[in-house]
Protein backbone atom coordinates (compact mmCIF):
# COMPACT_ATOMS: atom_id res chain seq x y z
CA UNK A 1 0.00 0.00 0.00
CA UNK A 2 1.23 3.46 -0.86
CA UNK A 3 -0.80 6.55 -0.12
CA UNK A 4 -1.02 9.29 -2.74
CA UNK A 5 0.04 12.50 -1.05
CA UNK A 6 -2.16 14.77 -3.16
CA UNK A 7 -5.29 12.93 -1.99
CA UNK A 8 -4.17 13.08 1.63
CA UNK A 9 -3.42 16.80 1.40
CA UNK A 10 -6.89 17.38 -0.06
CA UNK A 11 -8.46 15.17 2.61
CA UNK A 12 -6.67 17.11 5.38
CA UNK A 13 -7.99 20.38 3.93
CA UNK A 14 -11.50 18.92 3.70
CA UNK A 15 -11.46 17.67 7.28
CA UNK A 16 -10.18 21.06 8.51
CA UNK A 17 -13.00 22.79 6.62
CA UNK A 18 -15.57 20.39 8.07
CA UNK A 19 -14.18 20.82 11.57
CA UNK A 20 -14.27 24.61 11.37
CA UNK A 21 -17.78 24.48 9.94
CA UNK A 22 -18.87 22.19 12.77
CA UNK A 23 -17.86 24.80 15.31
CA UNK A 24 -19.16 27.81 13.42
CA UNK A 25 -22.41 26.53 11.94
CA UNK A 26 -23.36 23.72 14.30
CA UNK A 27 -23.71 21.10 11.58
CA UNK A 28 -23.69 18.23 14.08
CA UNK A 29 -26.43 17.57 16.64
CA UNK A 30 -26.09 19.87 19.63
CA UNK A 31 -26.28 16.94 22.05
CA UNK A 32 -22.85 15.76 20.79
CA UNK A 33 -21.27 18.98 22.02
CA UNK A 34 -17.79 19.68 20.75
CA UNK A 35 -16.84 16.02 20.39
CA UNK A 36 -17.42 15.77 16.61
CA UNK A 37 -14.74 18.45 16.23
CA UNK A 38 -12.39 16.38 18.38
CA UNK A 39 -13.08 13.28 16.28
CA UNK A 40 -12.32 15.32 13.16
CA UNK A 41 -9.17 16.74 14.76
CA UNK A 42 -7.69 13.28 15.17
CA UNK A 43 -8.89 12.23 11.74
CA UNK A 44 -6.97 15.23 10.38
CA UNK A 45 -3.89 14.15 12.38
CA UNK A 46 -4.29 10.61 11.01
CA UNK A 47 -4.46 11.88 7.43
CA UNK A 48 -1.54 14.23 8.06
CA UNK A 49 0.65 11.39 9.28
CA UNK A 50 -0.51 9.34 6.29
CA UNK A 51 0.73 12.18 4.09
CA UNK A 52 4.11 12.29 5.87
CA UNK A 53 4.58 8.51 5.93
CA UNK A 54 2.87 7.20 2.77
CA UNK A 55 4.32 3.68 3.01
CA UNK A 56 3.52 3.02 6.67
CA UNK A 57 0.81 0.48 7.52
CA UNK A 58 -2.61 1.62 8.69
CA UNK A 59 -2.09 0.42 12.27
CA UNK A 60 1.15 2.35 12.72
CA UNK A 61 -0.47 5.54 11.38
CA UNK A 62 -3.43 5.05 13.74
CA UNK A 63 -1.13 4.60 16.75
CA UNK A 64 0.88 7.67 15.80
CA UNK A 65 -2.31 9.72 15.41
CA UNK A 66 -3.48 8.54 18.84
CA UNK A 67 -0.11 9.27 20.45
CA UNK A 68 -0.11 12.76 18.94
CA UNK A 69 -3.69 13.48 20.01
CA UNK A 70 -3.29 12.05 23.50
CA UNK A 71 0.00 13.93 23.89
CA UNK A 72 -1.68 17.22 23.01
CA UNK A 73 -4.51 16.43 25.44
CA UNK A 74 -2.16 15.65 28.34
CA UNK A 75 -0.10 18.74 27.50
CA UNK A 76 -3.12 20.73 28.71
CA UNK A 77 -1.81 20.09 32.21
CA UNK A 78 1.24 22.21 31.34
CA UNK A 79 0.65 25.91 31.95
CA UNK A 80 3.96 27.50 31.04
CA UNK A 81 3.45 31.20 30.25
CA UNK A 82 4.67 30.88 26.65
CA UNK A 83 2.32 27.96 26.10
CA UNK A 84 -0.63 29.84 27.57
CA UNK A 85 0.20 32.78 25.31
CA UNK A 86 0.08 30.46 22.31
CA UNK A 87 -3.18 28.86 23.47
CA UNK A 88 -4.73 32.34 23.68
CA UNK A 89 -4.35 32.76 19.91
CA UNK A 90 -7.02 31.41 17.57
CA UNK A 91 -4.57 28.99 15.99
CA UNK A 92 -3.20 27.92 19.37
CA UNK A 93 -6.69 27.27 20.69
CA UNK A 94 -7.61 25.18 17.64
CA UNK A 95 -4.40 23.15 17.83
CA UNK A 96 -3.93 22.74 21.58
CA UNK A 97 -7.20 23.62 23.30
CA UNK A 98 -7.38 24.69 26.93
CA UNK A 99 -8.91 22.15 29.27
CA UNK A 100 -8.16 18.46 29.72
CA UNK A 101 -11.14 16.12 29.19
CA UNK A 102 -11.32 12.35 29.41
CA UNK A 103 -14.12 12.53 26.85
CA UNK A 104 -11.67 13.98 24.35
CA UNK A 105 -9.59 10.81 24.60
CA UNK A 106 -12.66 8.78 23.57
CA UNK A 107 -13.31 11.17 20.67
CA UNK A 108 -9.67 10.96 19.58
CA UNK A 109 -9.82 7.16 19.63
CA UNK A 110 -12.92 7.28 17.45
CA UNK A 111 -11.20 9.67 15.02
CA UNK A 112 -8.20 7.35 14.62
CA UNK A 113 -10.51 4.35 14.23
CA UNK A 114 -12.51 6.13 11.51
CA UNK A 115 -9.28 6.99 9.69
CA UNK A 116 -7.98 3.42 9.88
CA UNK A 117 -11.32 1.84 8.95
CA UNK A 118 -11.79 4.31 6.10
CA UNK A 119 -8.36 3.56 4.70
CA UNK A 120 -8.85 -0.18 4.95
CA UNK A 121 -12.21 0.11 3.25
CA UNK A 122 -10.86 2.32 0.45
CA UNK A 123 -7.75 0.23 -0.19
CA UNK A 124 -9.62 -3.08 0.03
CA UNK A 125 -12.41 -1.93 -2.31
CA UNK A 126 -10.01 -0.97 -5.10
CA UNK A 127 -10.16 -3.26 -8.11
CA UNK A 128 -7.04 -5.33 -8.36
CA UNK A 129 -4.97 -5.03 -11.51
CA UNK A 130 -4.25 -8.34 -13.16
CA UNK A 131 -0.88 -8.90 -14.76
CA UNK A 132 -2.22 -11.44 -17.27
Amino acid sequence: MRRKRLWYALAVAGVIALGLASRRFGIFPEMLGKYPGDVLWTLMVYLGWGFVFPKWPVGRIALLALATSYGVEFAKFCHAPWLEDFRNTTFGHLVLGYTFSWGNLVAYTLGAAIGAAGERWIFNSRPSVSSD
